[in-house]
């Protein structure tokens, strides 16, 4: 069973080597700065409609990881 992190790609020919989701050009950094912004998950589906909530799952699980573990992905 595929884990959420496995929604997470890294191409270092894609969006500068950034971490972003399923291999599309958002970004997980662009997620969390939507959270950060107040927005709802609700609203950001909305906003960005290629994503699902497990995505966004995913981008807050991979940044909680990488906080805890600064190798991650490095």
């Amino acid at each position: 069973m595929a884990t959420l992190l496995d929604r997470i790609s890294i191409d270092p020919d894609q969006c500068g080597g950034r971490a972003c989701i399923r291999g599309m050009r958002i970004r997980v950094i662009d997620i969390l700065d939507l959270f950060a912004a107040g927005l709802s998950a609700e609203q950001i589906l909305e906003e960005m409609p290629d994503l699902d909530a497990e995505d966004l799952q995913a981008a807050l699980q991979y940044a909680a990881r990488k906080l805890d573990h600064p190798v991650l992905a490095a």
